[in-house]
Parts: structure tokens; sequence; C-alpha cells
């Protein structure tokens, strides 16, 4: 079954893209970009990431609701056909902030890694017992100004700490991205206090700031997206970019741009095909996945142009923030950040296999 384009616009998106409901094609018969969707998301919704775990489970957390409630977030389990199995509600939120989590991985027990946004921390959840419990935090840190250090942030405004994409190191370590901070942090192996690990003006992105984060196949680097470079780190400040920072002895090395998004593309969550490509979502205006080549060329960009659909029922393709590889598909947290009704996690068929997220025998303990 193919993807169709709904005909109306969603809150400022540019392009949009109607998804049929899951069916029972084989994955094996399903072209490039067949979209089907996997689940809807309960309240509260706004899925801003997709875990595919290891037990063939798949996860999302309920993010911020940009309208604001006074709802505690929900950590979602389905089957890996779509059937909602449980959730668990998140504990000790401050809701009288900015609140969600998002499920960023897993570590080596099974155990869930959540990034929670109103006290800035990562909780271990898990799934056997609903146990949940704290494995570190991150601290509000000032603005540099004048100064340098590890222990200020390069934005041009000072904001909070913002948890937002995380993933391992060969060592047990976690690399958090921080949206608001312009920092990448460092837990170290078994949590405790996270430290900055790397501060970098290029990751000012005044409100849209650091995202996606995955270590590379071979393991010395991370690929870090940038919605936008709106704290002037670049020259144009309305595109995203994809950075590639080089690790040695454990510490940042060069950090270097890959990729340059269009305008009001907001990059968000990716996910690395075993070719070399790298599915990118833009959660921005275009609403797009973008396929980046191995060289940092754009390979292709999906849906090219807004079509007309015919069936008003069908999900439009509303915010799309990640891109989890599962099999030949890629998983998309619709997260209807503005439309506010199209909460879904969708599959979409790429005709190419992911490189399994790397956790490694250390991860969490």
């Amino acid at each position: 079954m193919k993807a169709r384009a709904v005909a109306a616009a969603v809150a400022a998106l540019a392009a949009t893209v109607a998804l049929v409901p899951a069916g029972a094609a084989a994955e094996n018969d399903r072209s490039r970009w067949d979209t089907k969707v996997l689940a809807r998301v309960p309240n509260p919704g706004y899925p801003a990431f997709v875990y595919a775990h290891p037990n063939g489970r798949v996860y999302a957390g309920s993010y911020t609701n940009p309208k604001g409630d006074s709802v505690r977030s929900r950590v979602f389990e389905w089957t890996g056909d779509g059937t909602l199995l449980r959730s668990w509600t998140v504990p000790g939120q401050d809701l009288d902030r900015p609140h969600g989590v998002q499920v960023a991985t897993s570590d080596a027990r099974g155990r869930l890694v959540l990034l929670e946004k109103s006290r800035a921390r990562v909780l271990m959840l898990n799934p056997r017992t609903g146990r949940f419990t704290r494995y570190a935090t991150f601290r509000d840190l000032p603005t540099c100004g004048a100064s340098t250090g590890a222990g200020c942030s390069p934005n041009a405004v000072d904001k909070p700490a913002i948890p937002n994409f995380a993933a391992w190191g060969r060592r047990g370590e976690l690399y958090v991205t921080d949206y608001g901070q312009a920092v990448i942090w460092r837990v170290p192996p078994g949590g405790g206090k996270a430290r900055v690990w790397l501060a970098d003006r290029r990751l000012d992105g005044g409100e849209f700031g650091t995202t996606g984060l995955l270590l590379t196949p071979n393991r010395k680097a991370l690929l870090v997206a940038q919605q936008t470079s709106a704290g002037m780190g670049e020259v144009n400040p309305t595109t995203g970019r994809l950075y590639r920072v080089s690790i040695r002895d454990g510490r940042p090395a060069a950090m270097r741009s890959v990729w340059e998004s269009r305008p009001g593309d907001l990059p968000d969550g990716f996910g690395i095909a075993r070719s070399g490509n790298i599915y990118m979502s833009n959660a921005g205006l275009s609403a797009q996945i973008v396929v980046i080549g191995p060289d940092g060329g754009e390979v292709e960009r999906f849906p090219e142009t807004p079509l007309t659909g015919d069936n008003g029922s069908e999900i439009p393709f509303d915010t799309p923030s990640s891109a989890t590889f599962r099999g030949t598909s890629i998983l998309v947290a619709n997260q209807s950040y503005l439309g506010g009704e199209n909460h879904a996690v969708l599959d979409m068929a790429v005709g190419e296999r992911g490189v399994p997220v790397f956790v490694p025998d250390r991860a969490g303990r």
C-alpha cells in the first residue's frame, strides 16, 4: 500500500503525506517509502522518539505539550506489530514546568534509559518490575560570556538543561545532547554526576537546539544533529547541521559539519543504514525524511513534493522526529507538535537494513 499525501497543510508544515493504516503486507513485499501506522500514541501523546528494543518490543515516551498541561508523562510499550501492552507513569516530575520523557536507548540489562525534561535527569526503568531509578542529573549552567571552560554554556541566551537524545560510548559512558545549553554531556559508567564533554557555540540553536545523537559504526566518533544555527555559530542561522565529533582517548577532537539542511528543516532524530546512508527526520517546515549519503550529499527526500490525497481520515505526516531502524524499515515518531491530533508511531519501508544501536556489555552497570 502506498503512502499518500493529504490536501490540507498541518499548522505551518509545508508538506504533509497521508499514511495508510497498518496492513498485513509482509516486510519484503513492501515498496520503498510504503508507510503504515504501527500504533496510535495515547494521551498525553507527543512522542518525540521511538526505540526498537532488542527484546522485539517498541517503546516511546510522551514529550512536551506546547500548550501546557498538568499531566505526568508516560512510557508506552507495544509488541512488534503495534499492540499496546502497557504503560508506566513517570514519577517525581515538576508539573509546573515544561515536562516530557524520551526513551533514548536501553542498557545491558534491558532497562530503558529515560531522559526526563522537567528535572533534567536520566532515569532507568526496569520493564520487568516497573521500577524507576535515578541514573544521572544535569546542571543548569551559567552562560560563559567572555569566559570559557567546562562549567558554563556557550549559549548567547541563558537556558536550562534539556536532555534530548543519548548514545552509549565504548566503555559504558553515556553521551547526552542538551537542547537548551549548547553542550554534550558525558555520564560516567554506572551513572552519577554528568559532566560537560563538549561545549561549542555551533550547538547554540536558540529555541531550536541540539537533537539526535548516535555513535558511528566504527565507534570512533559521534554524529550529532543540530536543528538551527540561531546562536550564529554558523553563517546561516536558519539551517540545521549534522556534525561528526571524533573521540580520541575519551575526549572530543575535531567537530566538522557533514551535512547542512535547508532553511527551516529542523533536523531531529536519525538512523544509520549499513550502506552508510543516514536517514534524518526533519521536524520543521519540510516535514520530510532526508537520506544523506556517506559523503554528506543528499540522496533523496520523502515526500519529494506535496501530493493530493483522497482519504481525509488518514494521519498526515506531522512533525516527524525520529528515524529508528527496525529490519528494513524505520520507525518514525509522528510528534504532531503543532497539529496536536496525529500522535503515532509510523513504520516506513526503506528497503535497506540499519546498523544496530550500540549497547556495550557495561552499559548501565
